[in-house]
């Protein structure tokens, strides 16, 4: 008997390639875990579009809650884990869109997820497919054809061992387990936050030094620990759900809306500001990454506009001028309405509600009140109408308040009548909160946070340049140039322009120019195409396949790149290249077309700057960095 599509034969099954791609090696894939075979035998895939699709037939038994990893198991009980994306717990789920559920019964090559490629790179991770045989002690003689594949051809095939099914599972005491690991983590006084992923335990701890490695090892059930971004990482697989719940049950505290524990043991000075940063960064990154794209490309579009009238070849009188003008602008103008919603998302609190509140502050009638300087009364009390069309921190602000307000509003609202007062009161006292109290300070701070961004700049444009595209990259490496995208939105939205963007796009150029000397110096294909790859994106805009790929692997290479970026910086500076739009590498040349003029010599300076940092950047990697980066 012989049937396709992942069905198992008698005693072998055919595993499928769930999204089009390269096939790799497991010990290949940058995350210790799953290349070290932790969880089990399998292979990886350089993902090339986004559609995911089931390796076998059977079962859902897992979906992630933040919707990165989905398992399966057969009907011969072999359990198979995909993992979308490496360290992709942290986007909370916000480039995946599920298909399944638990309890799904899926056929081989049916559709059950859909991942955000360009989401997903843009927020530094790697976005690897993994395919992991969590159980693969039950099966023998695997076979990987590793190379170009399309979804559903077939990628691995393995047989049972002969007496798998005589197999009989002990029974697992996960408490002792749970109590094991926290005795040897430094107690519960040493936790700072908890989460947890489709493979491990992920622990924010005090300090990392009172850890006894060795002990957490021999536990039974443990895999192995991982150190990386700040957490202490316990490895478990398949039992996670059930070990978690009975740390979760030891730790004491309820979970928050992101699974996380809170411990209320003090902290020192630099443990809290940490603690903060990284909740701030956190909020930055959900709030902005799923608009940043759309963001970048209505820049483009108000540029290639402006080219447009400038040279007369559209009139703004025409309808197709006003048609597209309101594609590009409509994204800014409504921003707060935008930004209400996929900041609650971030917080937990109520999306709709708070794109409500976003209108509230888009609302025509009281933005014409803003813009005639009309005084009025709120019960009455003065308040300063303004208008929030393009603002950034104020809705934020709004968010956060409201992901607190909301708690206190379930407690007080019987539940009988919630679901009707809950969202309009809700929006009452957020929209007076912005209007009649913090919004005015809000909207002042923003202006000033502007402010200084440009007297900073013109005390001496060039020196800034060489400064700011001399050290973004690293601030890439660490994920705190999410901090900026903010300042750099706020920027474009009380001005309309932004000199930091400028600067920023030469560093983009430079990571492509570093990846495309590699590219031809190397002699491994492999690592050419990959350099390759990460060229092409870099000059469109996207530089962390050339850094976490290709330049920062090699130091030297990192370095040469960043002297580069700072050269084209100086050049940015220099000649005042100013952003219109947030985009930038070669691909958003348009967003240095004044939208309101047309081509002028900004866009010359953005040639002079961008194609001098790729020439020498080029040179600086070709000429002094290593004669051959991967065989040395």
């Amino acid at each position: 008997m012989c049937l396709l599509g992942g069905i198992i034969l008698e005693d072998s099954l055919n595993i499928l390639a769930p999204i089009s791609g390269k096939v790799i090696d497991l010990t290949t894939v940058n995350d210790p875990v799953f290349s070290k075979k932790m969880m089990g035998e399998g292979f990886g895939i350089l993902p090339s579009d986004n559609y995911v699709t089931s390796p076998v037939s059977g079962t859902i038994t897992l979906v992630a809650k933040t919707k990165h990893a989905i398992g399966i198991t057969t009907p011969n009980g072999v359990e198979i884990l995909i993992h979308m994306g490496i360290d992709t717990v942290t986007l909370n789920g916000t480039p995946f869109e599920i298909h399944v559920k638990v309890n799904d019964k899926v056929s081989a090559g049916q559709l059950i997820a859909i991942m955000d490629l360009t989401a997903i790179i843009k927020s530094g991770k790697d976005p690897t497919v993994i395919v992991a045989i969590t159980n693969s002690d039950k099966l023998n003689d695997i076979k990987i054809h590793l190379g170009k594949v399309d979804s559903g051809q077939i990628v691995a095939t393995t047989k049972f061992h002969s007496n798998s099914d005589k197999e009989v599972d002990v029974p697992t005491n996960y408490h002792q387990i749970a109590e094991a690991i926290i005795q040897n983590i430094g107690g519960v006084e040493n936790v700072s936050s908890l989460i947890h992923c489709m493979t491990r335990l992920r622990f924010y701890l005090i300090n990392d030094k009172l850890t006894n490695d060795s002990a957490i090892k021999n536990i039974d059930g443990i895999i192995n620990i991982v150190r990386a971004g700040g957490q202490y990482q316990v490895v478990i697989g398949p039992s996670i759900d059930d070990i978690y719940a009975a740390v979760v049950d030891i730790l004491g505290p309820k979970l928050s809306q992101n699974n996380s524990i809170k411990n209320d043991a003090p902290k020192s000075f630099w443990a809290e500001f940490k603690n903060y940063l990284n909740s701030f960064i956190h909020v930055l990154t959900g709030s902005m990454l799923p608009i940043i794209g759309l963001l970048g490309g209505s820049g483009i579009l108000k540029g290639i506009l402006g080219a447009l009238c400038g040279y007369g070849i559209l009139e703004k009188s025409s309808g197709t001028y006003l048609l597209f003008s309101a594609i590009g602008d409509s994204l800014y103008y409504f921003l707060p309405i935008i930004l209400g919603f996929t900041t609650a998302k971030v917080l937990g609190a109520n999306p709709i509600t708070m794109a409500v509140v976003g209108g509230v502050l888009t609302y025509p009638s009281l933005i014409t009140a803003g813009n005639e300087a009309i005084q009025l009364t709120v019960f009455r009390i003065p308040a300063h109408i303004m208008s929030y069309t393009s603002s950034v921190f104020p809705i934020i602000f709004a968010a956060w308040v409201g992901s607190y307000l909301e708690k206190w509003l379930k407690k007080v609202i019987p539940s009988v009548i919630r679901s009707v007062f809950l969202p309009i009161i809700e929006v009452i006292l957020l929209s007076l909160l912005i209007y009649v109290g913090v919004g005015p300070v809000m909207l002042y701070l923003s202006k000033l946070l502007s402010l200084g961004v440009e007297s900073i700049y013109f005390v001496n444009p060039a020196l800034t340049g060489v400064l700011v595209s001399g050290l973004y990259q690293i601030l890439v490496i660490f994920g705190l140039h999410w901090a900026i995208i903010p300042i750099l939105v706020n920027d474009l939205a009380i001005n309309g322009h932004s000199y930091l963007n400028a600067m920023i796009s030469v560093t983009m150029v430079a990571q492509g120019a570093a990846a495309m000397a590699v590219a031809l110096k190397t002699r491994d294909k492999k690592y050419r195409d990959l350099s390759w790859a990460a060229t092409l994106s870099a000059f469109c805009g996207v530089t962390e396949p050339a850094i976490y790929g290709i330049t920062l692997k090699y130091k030297r290479i990192f370095i040469l790149s960043n002297i580069g970026s700072a050269i084209g910086g100086f050049l940015a500076g220099f000649f005042k290249v100013d952003a219109y739009a947030l985009s930038g590498s070669l691909i958003g040349f348009p967003a240095f077309i004044n939208p309101n003029v047309g081509v002028t010599s900004n866009l010359q300076g953005y040639v002079i700057a961008h194609i001098a940092t790729l020439i020498v950047t080029f040179i600086l990697v070709f000429v002094w960095g290593d004669k051959d980066p991967v065989s040395n």
